[in-house]
């Protein structure tokens, strides 16, 4: 018998060994383990109540509300988790990504540029259209609450005021009327009392309108040459050949020869202002 093994005879098992476990040093370590868990348990700062201090109202001196440090930065992450959506609502986004799909869908390079690489251009179109509103938004409410000038429901509104005059300088009074015979509400007599509610989708259904109407004057010359090449290929007998195959280099040729990209990039710039 090997020294540290112990042979089991009592089940019928000859010549096989297991390993010799020291009961002392395991009983050791399970009375260490019991014991730790009940301090744990039975200590007070596992019972200790929380301090809901750090979620308070408190009223100031001009008669507004002061909001706690925890009840800030719960805001700022709740905005932040809706900046996606606040990003394609409410900004440029929405017109520019369209229009470059469809320019994709005209030359009939199905994935040529990536998805990724068009967002990418429309996110960097995007802040180069928006950098007039957020430079308001930070100047008009950013700064004076980070110098404690204004409390954080004021700021939220003044952040908010430019973003509203974009969207009504873009935004057609025909959809701004449409939204409102759907709700049912009064005319109203100024921009300043559109609500919110029903800014957002008049400004959405504008920007899509807009974005086709560019879509469509894009895809005119790129349908020309295909109706050319389709109608070549009739005339020689090569039916079987598709037409998009020979007229893809025309396209790209055409477009680069003219700076599609300049023109496009520049264009949509251009009709936000």
């Amino acid at each position: 018998m090997r020294k540290g093994s112990i042979k089991i005879r009592s089940l019928g098992l000859k010549n096989r060994c297991v390993p010799h476990v020291p009961q002392r040093s395991a009983c050791n370590r399970l009375t260490h383990f019991l014991f730790t868990s009940l301090v744990l348990l039975f200590s007070s700062s596992v019972w200790a109540q929380p301090d809901m201090t750090l979620l308070t109202v408190s009223p100031t001196e001009n008669g507004g509300e002061s909001y706690s440090i925890t009840l800030q930065v719960l805001a700022l992450m709740t905005v932040l988790s809706l900046l996606p959506a606040i990003l394609m609502t409410m900004t440029s986004f929405t017109r520019i990504i369209i229009v470059l799909a469809l320019l994709r869908q005209g030359l009939g390079t199905s994935q040529t540029p990536s998805n990724q690489i068009l967002i990418g251009l429309a996110l960097f179109l995007t802040f180069f259209v928006m950098a007039p509103v957020l430079e308001r938004a930070y100047v008009q409410a950013v700064q004076p609450y980070l110098q404690e000038e204004i409390e954080a429901k004021q700021a939220i509104k003044q952040v908010f005021d430019p973003f509203r005059g974009f969207m009504l300088r873009q935004t057609r009074e025909s959809d701004l009327k449409v939204f409102l015979d759907i709700s049912g509400g009064e005319l109203i007599d100024s921009p300043d009392e559109v609500p919110t509610s029903l800014l957002l989708p008049a400004f959405l259904t504008s920007e899509l309108k807009t974005a086709f109407q560019i879509g469509f004057l894009i895809l005119i010359p790129f349908l020309v040459i295909d109706l050319v090449v389709a109608s070549v290929l009739m005339s020689m007998g090569m039916v079987m050949l598709s037409p998009l195959i020979i007229s893809l280099p025309f396209k790209i040729m055409l477009f680069v020869l003219v700076d599609g990209w300049a023109l496009i990039m520049g264009s949509l710039a251009s009709s936000f202002f």
